[in-house]
């Protein structure tokens, strides 16, 4: 007797049959209207805007430019003496935020799965949660006061004889700052994928591999780490996408003219020359680069995982 595989649900379904599965379950679909309409409204439709890049716009005249200039604003960023400048900074910046930062969520993900005490548990995810839901301004703030010639940092300086250092003037510190600051943010709340993906690690691995004599680390390292791999190799993915995005508002923010040899990132020279200053052609050619420069980086990255790793966003 032939046994015959069942087929997945809804391969080799007909048109028609999948047209009354969506009726019948309109109320579901219909959840997707909103987000659909905003990635619409915001996302898609503004992409049309992009066309200025390649023509001179005016204000106040056409949207969409008033003569066709092709690739001059691309030469003029490329040519320009500053482009390497901060170029160099964004790849610096971006690349100790993900050398640095990216580790420390799973990290700390995977100490707190090991706390057995609830409550201990629970305050450390709020406490490490609540920097999150600061705002850019009040992180900064902050910063500001702890780094000043009488902030904290530098009162612990003095008080143990060294000599004061004024940080925010000094363009050698803001990396580090910059990079311990988002560190600080956005750690706990990284943590909230992977402990979710944490618990979906079957226990009877965990009970094998006691059985065969496995301690808590080579538990975690052959049971844990295989079984959230995939949400690791996916969340990395994606932030090498937002690689050269690195965050504009805390930059703007804490940098000055000082410190602009290893603070200025494209996005803060895209806000200076070619928002303020009115050139928008010019500013839509550099944002057109750095979002081309982030679509290389995600291709990239996915299919390294996907030959590596065997997991990927595709």
């Amino acid at each position: 007797m032939t046994t015959v595989a069942a087929k997945p649900e809804g391969v080799g379904t007909p048109p028609r049959r999948r047209g009354k599965s969506v009726l019948r379950h309109w109320q579901l679909y219909s959840l997707l209207v909103l987000p659909l309409i905003y990635f619409l409204v915001f996302r898609y439709v503004p992409m049309i805007g992009n066309v200025i890049a390649f023509r001179q716009y005016i204000p106040g005249g056409s949207i969409f430019g008033e003569s066709w200039v092709g690739f001059q604003n691309f030469t003029l960023f490329l040519t320009d003496p500053n482009f390497w400048t901060v170029f160099r900074n964004t790849v610096m910046l971006g690349g100790l935020t993900l050398v640095f930062g990216f580790p420390v969520p799973l990290v700390l993900a995977l100490l707190m799965n090991e706390l057995r005490t609830r409550w201990f548990k629970r305050f450390v995810q709020t406490t490490t949660y609540l920097p999150h839901f600061l705002s850019v301004v009040i992180v900064a703030g902050m910063v500001f006061q702890l780094t000043s010639l009488h902030g904290s940092i530098n009162e612990l300086l003095s008080a143990v004889g060294l000599q004061k250092i004024s940080f925010m003037q000094e363009p050698g510190w803001f990396p580090a700052i910059y990079v311990g600051s988002e560190i600080w943010q956005t750690a706990g709340w990284g943590t909230i994928l992977y402990l979710a993906a944490l618990t979906t690690i079957d226990e009877n691995l965990y009970e094998a591999a006691r059985i065969d004599g496995a301690n808590r680390w080579q538990q975690t390292w052959h049971v844990t780490l295989p079984g959230i791999l995939p949400t690791v190799m996916t969340l990395l993915i994606l932030n090498i996408g937002t690689f050269m995005a690195v965050g504009f508002e805390k930059i703007l923010l804490l940098y000055n003219p000082v410190t602009y040899s290893t603070a200025d990132v494209i996005s803060t020279y895209l806000y200076r020359v070619g928002i303020q200053a009115g050139s928008f052609s010019y500013a839509a050619a550099i944002g057109m680069f750095e979002a081309l420069i982030g679509v290389i980086l995600v291709v990239g990255a996915n299919l390294v995982s996907k030959r590596v790793v065997g997991s990927s966003l595709w």
